[in-house]
């Protein structure tokens, strides 16, 4: 990367997901055009749609902007945008692209690609987390604060959607919080001020490891079993032990596969898995009934007068007792959904 020796912030990595193109557009509205940073942007977006985000955010700036290419030379005044089912990583070398596990349910994931940029950068990175639903971000934004880096977030007021924001800044000591437009000014008077020059962190050894599962995809050989303690969860994705990870006030998890979660994604995908089987069973016991009515009537064509009554009575019943079922399934507020008015 040029000028990859001067100790000057000069990585802005970005990260949304629900509300983000909005905020996007807005932000990078409001930057320089000569902006002498390179920016990398993460939005959540279905693995299988192809990315509109480049064409979205050309409209919005004249800043040139393109979907990331794996072993991308890295260069100030460009935007890279992350590519569906793709990881976005960054290192001293460049740009890399991975299938890599999950992480908080996305690929991309944001906390990927701030803490690659954390562990490649340093202090030199500036870290922004915009609109989303739950807690992407936080994790990674917590990485860049530890080496020092500079730390920003869209007010929650502002955003459509406010839980990514909410949850970085109440466990990242933030360095600004205010509206895009608020943000890209900020990012403007950032880039190219001198950056920090710090130690290596006690978790430098750790990001790299969780680097390489993302990049390798093999968290047993990165080491995984090392980085916290065995939790009394199963990773909702393979069913593998999951390992608690603390950093701070932040708790998260990792399988040995290499999924990653935080506590509102486990929870999230905890949620997910009892509702799927609490409709399979519904579905299983609807089946039953069914199968006890046509037991019946067989019964009743074939004069078993007796018989047929016996089916009646175990639908019947099968019925009453599923009504205790279907409306727990039917209840939001069992999953914590429930109407606020």
């Amino acid at each position: 990367m040029e000028n990859s020796q001067l100790p000057n912030r000069d990585i802005v990595v970005i990260g949304a997901s629900a509300g983000g193109v909005e905020a996007l557009r807005g932000f990078f509205a409001a930057l320089p055009a000569d902006l002498d940073a390179a920016i990398l942007v993460v939005l959540h977006i279905p693995a299988d749609t192809p990315s509109q985000l480049d064409q979205v955010l050309a409209n919005a700036t004249p800043l040139p902007v393109v979907i990331a290419e794996d072993g991308q030379p890295i260069e100030h005044g460009r935007v890279y945008v992350a590519s569906a089912d793709r990881h976005l990583m960054v290192t001293p070398q460049g740009i890399r692209l991975s299938r890599g596990p999950k992480e908080v349910r996305a690929r991309p994931s944001v906390d990927v690609l701030f803490r690659s940029a954390a562990a490649a950068f340093g202090s030199r990175v500036i870290g922004v987390v915009l609109s989303g639903a739950l807690d992407d971000g936080t994790a990674g934004l917590w990485a860049i604060k530890d080496h020092q880096g500079a730390t920003l977030v869209q007010i929650p007021s502002q955003a459509m959607h406010p839980s990514m924001p909410e949850s970085a800044i109440a466990h990242v000591q933030v360095d600004f919080v205010g509206t895009v437009e608020a943000l890209a000014d900020k990012v403007r008077e950032l880039v190219g001020t001198a950056a920090p020059v710090v130690a290596a962190s006690a978790l430098s050894l750790q990001r790299a490891m969780e680097n390489d599962i993302a990049m390798q995809g093999n968290a047993l050989k990165a080491g995984i079993m090392n980085l916290g303690k065995v939790s009394p969860y199963t990773c909702p994705d393979c069913h593998g032990v999951l390992m608690q990870i603390e950093e701070g006030t932040i708790v998260r998890f990792r399988c040995h596969t290499g999924h990653a979660f935080s506590l509102k994604t486990l929870m999230a995908e905890i949620n997910d898995a009892i509702d799927q089987s609490l409709w399979a069973t519904l579905r299983a016991v609807e089946e039953r009934v069914m199968l006890l009515r046509q037991m019946e009537q067989l019964a009743l064509h074939s004069g078993a007068n007796d018989t047929a009554a016996q089916w009646r009575k175990q639908a019947d019943d099968s019925e009453q007792r599923l009504q205790p079922l279907r409306d727990l399934v039917l209840d939001p507020g069992f999953f914590g959904h429930a109407s606020k008015n």
